[in-house]
């Protein structure tokens, strides 16, 4: 979910001032912009390309509107994995690339299959607490969701003990875990979500302080408890920590789910994964007779012991499942001098599809801003690089699937890769442009992490923008989109937000604006194409993506991660296949 910036008007007098400050910024080098000097993986005398004179780019707005639109509308119901909403985003995308002048980016496909297993869970039966000071009853939806991973007809949790593990985090190079003591196999685990410094204000502490680690992600979470034997595992929703409210997480754990194959068809995964309201943990602790906000306190302070809740849980549900293949699209425009070095751009093309419906009965999650407007920018992008003629290096556009599901369309690419990863200099990704109005400043998710602020620094000093760190990382953001499948691999990739210091209104506008998306239609029936949007902001957006993948597709640079990066190891493992280049 992102910001955006300015108008006509106001642009204008921006550039033009930008201008003044930097003199014929639009044809100056990276090197020129920053002051550096050429680097590159560590490598001594890595040559940053003498042809990065980066003319300004020909994007087009209509190209934006019409495809956002087209990709938005009914007729795509959608754009779930696997559903005619899928077909008629291949045909689109696809037909545009081509207009566009990009060659099939998958041995001569356009596609790459993607395995997935679609499960959709039906007749559920309330979850019920027993054993505590009185029998409880939940009704799905409005109390609880609940998933299984696993490939089989029914669901049938009976009388399975409740544990708190407070966190769910195992993390022994943090001398950290939530499971030490305690033998969860066949019982259902309580856990809460985010990770134990949330709350923090400071960077500091065993987590990162208030920025949220992977261990604070729901998908860590299942996958620990899964590894810990769990026969179920329940996150306690809280919206603040969570970063989202319930109607998320109901319209997102509801219908449809989408999940990789696996060889032994999920059977080592627990049999159910759910959320449940926070009022409703509030009851099951209270029937247990714990106090739950001390125990929350306590799940935050290292050497925490996992507290048995003297309960059982049932929950029984039936599940229709088939296996089938969803696609990511791929097209490259060649490099004319260095064809087998890439560049990539990333957006997920997929929503949710048909999902809880809106008050007025609309049922259709359309995706607009999340994420037909970044597809849309793959399209615009792919114009103006074709226009620019042939960069040096190969640039690959990723139209990838299922990122709504966990990033696993991306994670397929990354762990089946169409092109080296080691011989990928990085790339930007673009999940949700913002159409909140123009704004002064970019939030870079991941800021600090990796030699791309360089490239990003230039282009924001040319688009007369202020970067800045993320206001708020306990929401994970970093964690949430496709560049993380690819980062996880050592590619660097960049991926920032427009910004909240809104042109009209400031950052409390900014704010609110973003609030009001979340809570009103992301993830939603209401996240539907508006024709008065202003796209001033959305292509000051643009500008940036252009500059950043043209300059990294012209230089020789191999950019890194910074020193002591998480993904600054696996990076370095690959570095003789770049030595020399």
């Amino acid at each position: 979910m992102k910001t955006s910036l300015l108008s006509a008007a106001a642009l204008s007098a921006l550039t033009l001032a930008a201008c003044t400050h930097v003199p014929d910024a639009a044809t100056q080098s990276l090197d020129q912009l920053t002051g550096r000097a050429p680097t590159g993986d560590g490598m001594a005398d890595t040559m940053v390309s003498d042809a990065t004179a980066i003319a300004p780019p020909q994007l087009s707005e209509q190209t934006m509107k019409d495809v956002t639109r087209e990709l938005s509308s009914d007729a795509f119901q959608g754009r779930a994995p696997g559903t005619i909403g899928e077909e008629k985003t291949k045909a689109l995308m696809v037909q545009r690339f081509q207009q566009a002048g990009l060659k099939p980016g998958n041995e001569g496909s356009w596609f790459q299959e993607v395995p997935l297993v679609e499960i959709t869970a039906r007749d559920f039966s309330p979850l019920t607490i027993g054993g505590g000071k009185q029998a409880l009853s939940f009704r799905n939806g409005d109390d609880f969701v609940a998933v299984t991973y696993r490939e089989t007809p029914s669901i049938d949790l009976k009388d399975s003990e409740l544990v708190f593990v407070g966190y769910g985090v195992n993390a022994p190079e943090r001398g950290w875990n939530d499971y030490a003591g305690i033998d969860v196999k066949g019982k259902t685990v309580v856990i809460l979500v985010n990770d134990p410094d949330f709350g923090t204000q400071s960077l500091d502490g065993p987590f990162g302080g208030r920025a949220m680690t992977y261990y604070g992600r729901w998908t860590y979470k299942y996958e620990e408890a899964a590894r810990q034997g769990a026969a179920a595992a329940l996150i306690v929703h809280d919206t603040a920590p969570a970063a989202y409210g319930w109607n998320v997480v109901e319209s997102s754990w509801t219908g449809p789910q989408y999940l990789a194959q696996s060889n032994d068809k999920g059977a080592d995964q627990t049999m159910i994964n759910g959320w449940v309201q926070k009022p409703v943990a509030e009851r099951i602790f209270a029937a247990a007779g714990k106090d739950m906000n001390a125990l929350m306190q306590a799940a935050r302070k290292k050497g925490f012991k996992a507290v048995p809740l003297g309960e059982t849980a049932s929950l029984s549900f039936q599940n229709d499942f088939s296996r089938k293949l969803s696609n990511n699209i791929v097209a490259v425009l060649p490099g004319a001098r260095r064809p087998d070095e890439y560049v990539l751009y990333t957006a997920h093309w997929d929503h949710l599809g048909i999902c809880k419906p809106a008050p007025d009965g609309d049922d259709i999650c359309n995706g607009a801003v999340d994420n037909a407007t970044g597809s849309a920018a793959l399209v615009a992008l792919a114009e103006a690089q074709v226009k620019a003629g042939a960069p040096d290096r190969s640039i690959v556009f990723l139209n990838v699937t299922a990122e709504e599901s966990g990033l696993l369309g991306s994670q397929y690419y990354a762990d089946h890769p169409i092109y080296p990863l080691a011989r990928t200099a990085g790339g930007v990704n673009m999940d949700a442009l913002s159409l909140a109005g123009p704004a002064k400043n970019l939030t870079v998710i991941g800021l600090g992490k990796s030699d791309l602020d360089d490239y990003l620094n230039a282009a924001a000093r040319i688009e007369g923008r202020t970067p800045e760190r993320e206001p708020t990382p306990e929401k994970g953001f970093y964690y949430r989109s496709d560049h993380f499948s690819l980062a996880k691999q050592g590619v660097p990739m960049a991926y920032f937000e427009s910004g909240e210091d809104l042109v009209d209104g400031g950052r409390a506008a900014g704010a609110a604006a973003a609030e009001d998306y979340i809570e009103n239609r992301y993830h939603g029936p209401k996240d539907e194409y508006d024709p008065g949007w202003d796209w001033t902001g959305v292509m000051s957006d643009l500008r940036l993506y252009y500059r950043i993948g043209r300059e990294l597709a012209m230089t020789g640079d191999w950019p890194n991660w910074k020193p002591g990066d998480e993904f600054r190891a696996i990076r370095d493992e690959t570095a003789d296949q770049r030595a020399g280049q």
